[in-house]
């Protein structure tokens, strides 16, 4: 079959995506080939087209659990036979799949890259015809990427000891300059394609609120969309336990998972998620990495991640469908201080000697302070993030929060001056509420404790909110007059090097925002309105489906494709086939009852 029969077949598409079909062809030509595409761009169909065609099999290394067991059950439901060999299985089930793996039952099989050492896994792969290696999560290699693994670096070794040395491929979906040019030279790839499609998602819309009220928050949006699926992210296990707690004592169907919990209790609390009957999840970043399900209209950050890449991952499991999807991150001045604790008691990488984890430590300050300053900027939300992965892009999207607020030009050429000037007069450094607290004239114990009452700017700003005095000081850090320090604690310091311009104009948000600045995404052809009734019984019989043959709804089909049946409403098996997402196995499986369905609604 060819590249396009195999993906019309098996995954119900009739063309390609952007950057998949250069991506499939650079492995058919057998060259090594990288891809960095975003979330929900296809990544997975870039090596899966290929692997049926290989004559060989394709080994696909990847870091989770969750990840493999979605990504086999979709390829066994659109018709191609794949397994994963991990340790959620017995002794007995990884020997027989091993065994069935030998015999040529599976075109595909994922591993976990702790397996690769393993006597039994070595010996395997050293008796059969490995066409392809497929790297997911590649950035996971690179000691500079922000879910480094040092079982990754497994994966060389394991390369080197194969008898012939197949077909390398690696894909991620965030991945800056650096870390792409490390996953190249770690892997040592030498002839090889390396394309990126772009990081954009325009169907996401990006918000940063710093609520006096967190969970009074997360309460009033959850209910105000409580016919939706949603994540919502916490930085630790305690946070997800009381926002879970509280969102279930007012009847919101909600369910947790974090690294706490049993194994059987995370797994019952994923699958109560991924199958609608609790679509709200509250977890740690332990939770979704390869997790598939396309209708989640929204992520949630409770805390601020420590990077933009991990931010970036997290948001992009909303909108899988590429349906409007919303991800707000609600910002809190304590969410710097825990995020630098995690990094300075990093027990991830324990593999590593005392300096390279120190270097790895200094990178994560970086993208810490990096991460900060997206949940200040007044800018382009979108920008800052398409910028930071090294993206051009407009300075306006129309799609975040802050193009979608208004803001004033205000003079703060005066205040700017005094905060630099206290700055400059102390003695040492000190933390930006500090320094606010001394501006404003406050009492507070620090103050007195550090005599900073005696510095002549002291009370200097005493009509001047500390609110006010802590966003011009963020203000001052964007425009690298002040930094913060790389200590266990952050202070800001004066930037000696940087002359402070005149005047200092600085945008102001006001209290108004506008009512609807948000660009709407324009529509395709094939997406005009679609019979909403009919698609809840779509669903409904989606969600039979999905209990009989014991695997998600979003597998069986996802949203997207349920809204095109409700849209187009074919009567033949012709016409099914002709909607983006049914595939010939899918239809044998299930198209008949769904053309009942369509059929006996037209009825009525």
């Amino acid at each position: 079959m060819t590249k396009q029969e195999i993906l019309k077949k098996y995954f119900g598409y009739s063309t390609f995506r952007k950057g998949q079909e250069e991506l499939i062809d650079s492995i058919m030509q057998r060259k090594d080939t990288v891809g960095v595409m975003p979330t929900g761009a296809g990544k997975s169909i870039c090596y899966q087209v290929p692997a049926v065609m290989l004559e060989g099999i394709t080994l696909v290394i990847s870091p989770l659990i969750s990840l493999m067991k979605d990504q086999v059950g979709a390829l066994n439901q659109a018709g191609i036979r794949a397994a994963y060999l991990n340790s959620s299985l017995t002794s007995g089930q990884f020997r027989k799949a091993l065994q069935l793996a030998r015999e040529g039952t599976y075109k595909i099989v994922y591993v976990a890259p702790e397996r690769l050492e393993s006597e039994d896994f070595l010996d395997f792969a050293l008796h059969i015809n490995v066409s392809m290696l497929c790297i997911d999560e590649a950035h996971c290699i690179s000691q500079w990427g922000q879910d480094f693994r040092p079982s990754y670096l497994k994966i060389v070794h394991f390369i080197e000891k194969l008898p012939q040395k197949p077909v390398i491929s690696a894909f991620t979906a965030t991945a800056t300059k650096t870390v792409r040019e490390d996953m190249v030279r770690i892997l040592k790839l030498q002839e090889y394609t390396l394309l990126v499609t772009g990081f954009d998602r325009s169907n996401l819309y990006f918000a940063v609120k710093k609520p006096k009220n967190k969970f009074g928050f997360v309460e009033k949006y959850v209910e105000d969309n409580w016919e939706k699926s949603g994540v919502i992210y916490c930085a630790t296990r305690k946070n997800v336990e009381e926002v879970c707690y509280r969102l279930q004592a007012v009847g919101l169907p909600v369910t947790k998972y974090h690294a706490g919990l049993s194994d059987e209790e995370r797994k019952l609390n994923q699958e109560d998620f991924i199958y609608d009957r609790k679509p709200i999840m509250v977890a740690t970043n332990a939770f979704g990495m390869g997790i598939d399900k396309s209708n989640v209209r929204y992520v949630l950050h409770y805390n601020m991640p420590k990077n933009i890449e991990s931010y970036y991952q997290e948001a992009g499991r909303a909108g899988r469908d590429g349906e409007a999807a919303e991800c707000i991150l609600l910002y809190g001045g304590q969410d710097v201080i825990t995020n630098q604790f995690f990094i300075e008691n990093n027990r991830d990488n324990g593999e590593l000697d005392s300096e390279t984890l120190e270097l790895v430590k200094q990178q994560d300050r970086q993208r810490l302070k990096k991460m900060t300053f997206y949940c200040n900027t007044n800018g382009c939300l979108r920008e800052y993030i398409l910028n930071y992965f090294g993206e051009v892009s407009s300075n306006y999207c129309g799609n975040c929060s802050n193009c979608m607020t208004e803001f004033e030009e205000a003079d703060v050429t005066e205040i700017a001056e005094i905060i630099v000037g206290c700055i400059k007069e102390c003695g040492r450094s000190y933390g930006m509420n500090t320094i606010a607290q001394t501006l404003h004239g406050s009492s507070a114990d620090i103050v007195k404790r550090y005599n900073l009452n005696e510095n002549s700017c002291y009370g200097s700003l005493k009509n001047v909110s500390i609110t006010h005095i802590r966003q011009v000081m963020n203000y001052l850090v964007l425009e690298n007059v002040l930094y913060l320090s790389d200590n266990e604690y952050t202070v800001v310091k004066w930037n000696h090097e940087k002359v402070l311009r005149k005047p200092v104009i600085m945008k102001i948000a006001t209290e108004k925002e506008q009512e609807d600045r948000r660009v709407k995404r324009k529509l395709q052809p094939e997406e005009t309105e679609y019979d909403f009734q009919l698609f809840e019984f779509l669903r409904e019989l989606r969600l039979e489906i999905s209990k009989e043959a014991g695997a998600p709804p979003y597998i069986i089909f996802n949203d997207k494709t349920l809204k095109n049946l409700a849209r187009s409403l074919p009567e033949t098996k012709e016409q099914m086939l002709e909607v983006p997402g049914v595939g010939e196995v899918k239809f044998r499986r299930y198209g008949q009852r769904f053309l009942a369905l369509i059929a006996e609604y037209k009825r009525r």
